[in-house]
Parts: structure tokens; sequence; C-alpha cells
């Protein structure tokens, strides 16, 4: 639930309540194992570790949770730039493909195809001169 904070010093900033969430699903939900995660991770106490990042680094709660939740919301989006669209489609027609044939061996070769595209892009990891000029 948001609503609209009543400290006028941040006007139009939202106030967030963290309601921990024990829903139900389908055993045929294609996003079951999300909620499951959305449950367990609701009997932990967030706070806690925000309370202690912002005595320690000065920042106040508010600010990290805004973060945190930045950061994770835009995650995806975040790693499709890093990636690059060429490549996500690149992974997603590999397991489309494998998909459509819809045979073990079809799907094991999918495998070893992402398998080596992650490797490539794990190349400046392994090696971060690999890209040096």
């Amino acid at each position: 639930m948001v609503e609209n904070s009543h400290d006028s010093s941040v006007t139009g900033t939202p106030t967030l309540v963290l309601h921990p969430w024990t829903g139900t699903w389908d055993t045929d939900d294609p996003d079951a194992n999300f909620k499951e995660e959305v449950v367990a991770y609701g009997l932990l106490n967030p706070l806690k570790t925000l309370d202690g990042l912002s005595r320690r680094l000065g920042i106040p709660v508010g600010g990290l949770a805004r973060y945190v939740l930045a950061k994770w919301a835009t995650g995806g989006s975040e790693g499709m730039l890093h990636v690059g669209g060429t490549t996500v489609q690149r992974m997603h027609t590999t397991c489309q493909a494998a998909e459509k044939r819809d045979t073990t061996e079809a799907r094991l070769a999918a495998y070893q195809e992402l398998r080596q595209i992650v490797e490539w892009l794990r190349v400046p990891i392994d090696d971060p001169k690999t890209y040096d000029n």
C-alpha cells in the first residue's frame, strides 16, 4: 500500500507500508516460484539491515530503502543494458527453438549454446585486461 507522506519536507514522496504477504496460488501458476519467495522473504525484517547500514553510512533508512527497491526493480533493465539486446534476443531464440523441437537433445544443445554465450560474457571478468587498448 502506498500512501502520500504526511511529512511536509518531502512533498509528493510516497510512504510504503511493508506488510508481509502470505497469499496462496495454484500449483500450475507460472509465477509460483516468485510468489513462494515473496512469502519466504516476508518472514524477514529488512529494516534491521537498513537500520544498521543507515547508522554505519550516515544515509537515512528511507534513502537506502528507495535505493534497494529501485535497484531491484530495474535489475532486469540494467541486465539488458549490460548484456545488450542482440545477446538477449540470441539467448531467447535459442531457448524458443529448443522448446519448439521439444526434445531432450534440443534442450541440451540449447544449454551448450547458452553456456558458451555466458562464457563469452565472462571474458572481461575472468581476464580484465582482455579489452585494454
